[in-house]
């Protein structure tokens, strides 16, 4: 039997991206910065194809700090950025009534002032809470003093200090946000193609796509694709067939609606999410709107009775009728199969509880470009990246899955679902290592840190049994007055902070526009 011919190697010569929306414009822009353009041996055309015809999901419009690097990677004008996406800045997620009905917890960017020991500070917290004159474990947290009084000013001076002890993240409108990129792109050589994909190429043999062909007969030929079509995975399930992993008993939301209204005053930094009896309920701010949403299961609650919860728990008037949306909690078996490379909704959905979705796409492509293959887009490259995305899903899952696991909630059979299922072995690892002795397992780096994992456990109710014997090397009054310092010194220095609409409206006022859906 003749031995099949290896692929001819080289440089890749044409990326060919399926699909616009904020995943496919958010590969193109560093793809277009890093390889398009120019005479340069490392120069590869990049080509995007959308279709007018298919719309985009585009739920999530709120974001992790890390979207920060990838726009100063790609040298983006800040204040520019925030007026063209009707930008406001995220010091974290309000949660209520999660845990229990009347339950209130900030998981905010940021630590709970500096480590002792080598330890987090909230784990001495622990240790004196009860004699700590009432001071909670979150006015520790600049972040979550800033936001719960609506300051805010980026981190400020290279000494630590409560004025840089906190991070930020954006809000923004996710369309706007991929329009302003597919500009970026453009003027830096991709090549946009409008048209409706009909009908999709493979090499004898081992099964590559080599082209994509559109309904008025363009055919586009690549030797790498990258599948942002979202949930309709046009190359990687449509073509390459490459399964996926069902995590809906796990994570039973399967639906969702989402609605914009007016915006009301004050301009708040920081996400809201609000548990209902069949899910939850997402509040946005941004600065021309407030983006609304109702995630919930299908099998608790009926659409209608969906829709009524939201659009009675908005804050202001309903710019648009609530618009359904449909998932089904997983990820891909493979997100890189041959040479067909599926970021955004294509390699998987996990509900926006954390604001994760962009930042899967964010480093889907950051992965892709650190693993950029040559024409033969060597297996190896694509069982590591499939390695790194698995885990990365996998983590973030098992976050978002303690959301719902860790409550007493009983007052709809939904939460008692919640209560009773069970949950992944290296989520109940985490649970217990901090419910015996306060210490948190990070099982990957490339997600949550520590004090993410801190403010969910405590937050819904998780206190530790036993403490780190290290920690009682330090004196507990000692550790009482360090503790009133630090509140008493985050407290001044947020005093002094704008409101965070007024630093908006000085810095990065955003031009009055159209409402839209």
């Amino acid at each position: 039997m003749e031995k099949q011919r290896m692929p001819d190697g080289g440089p890749l010569r044409r990326i060919v991206i399926v699909g616009g929306g904020t995943a496919g414009w958010m590969a193109a822009a560093p793809l277009g910065q890093l390889l398009g353009g120019g005479d340069h041996a490392a120069s590869c055309e990049i080509v995007l194809v959308e279709s007018p015809e298919i719309g985009t999901v585009g739920v999530g419009e709120a974001t992790l700090p890390t979207i920060r690097y990838y726009n100063n990677s790609l040298k983006l004008d800040n204040a520019e950025f925030i007026r063209k996406t009707q930008a406001s800045f995220k010091l974290g997620i309000e949660f209520k009534d999660w845990g229990h009905l009347g339950n209130r917890f900030f998981h905010g960017f940021g630590e709970f002032g500096p480590s002792i020991l080598n330890r987090s500070s909230v784990s001495h917290w622990l240790r004196v809470h009860g004699q700590a004159g009432g001071m909670g474990y979150e006015d520790l947290s600049t972040a979550t003093v800033m936001a719960l009084r609506n300051r805010f000013v980026p981190p400020d001076g290279d000494v630590a200090s409560a004025a840089n002890a906190y991070s930020f993240a954006f809000h923004f409108d996710a369309g706007l946000y991929a329009a302003f990129l597919r500009d970026y792109a453009m003027a830096r050589g991709v090549k946009r193609e409008e048209g409706t994909i009909v009908d999709v190429s493979l090499r004898p043999g081992d099964g590559f796509v080599t082209a994509v062909t559109l309904a008025d007969g363009r055919r586009i030929e690549g030797d790498l694709f990258i599948d942002c079509s979202g949930f309709r995975a046009l190359l990687i399930e449509g073509v390459c067939k490459a399964g996926y992993h069902d995590w809906s008993h796990w994570l039973p939301c399967d639906s969702a609606q989402a609605v914009p209204c007016a915006r009301v005053e004050p301009l708040t930094p920081y996400t809201t999410s609000t548990a209902r009896s069949a899910g939850w309920q997402w509040r946005i701010p941004l600065q021309h709107r407030t983006g609304n949403g109702h995630v919930y299961c299908s099998g608790y609650t009926s659409d209608e009775e969906a829709g009524q919860v939201l659009m009675r728990n908005l804050d202001g008037a309903a710019q648009a009728d609530p618009r359904q949306l449909r998932f089904k909690t997983g990820m891909r078996r493979k997100a890189w199969d041959r040479n067909v490379v599926a970021i955004g909704l294509s390699s998987g959905f996990l509900e926006p509880l954390e604001s994760t979705s962009i930042q899967l796409i964010m480093d889907g492509i950051g992965r892709l470009i650190e693993l950029l293959p040559d024409r033969r887009c060597d297996a190896q490259l694509a069982a590591e990246y499939n390695r790194r995305m698995t885990r990365q899903y996998e983590s973030i899952r098992d976050f978002i899955v303690l959301h719902y696991k860790l409550t007493t909630r009983d007052d709809s059979e939904f939460w008692r679902y919640c209560a009773a299922m069970p949950i992944p072995d290296d989520l109940t690892h985490q649970i217990e290592i901090f419910r015996r002795s306060g210490r948190v397992a990070i099982l990957d780096p490339d997600s949550f840190a520590e004090p993410s994992w801190v403010s969910l456990f405590l937050g819904l109710g998780l206190w530790p049994e036993r403490h780190d014997p290290l920690l009682a090397q330090i004196d507990e009054q000692v550790l009482r007055g360090h503790f009133a310092q630090l509140r008493t010194a985050i407290a001044k220095t947020v005093d002094a902070m704008p409101d965070h609409g007024a630093f908006i409206n000085r810095h990065a006022k955003a031009p009055a526009m159209e409402m839209r859906a």
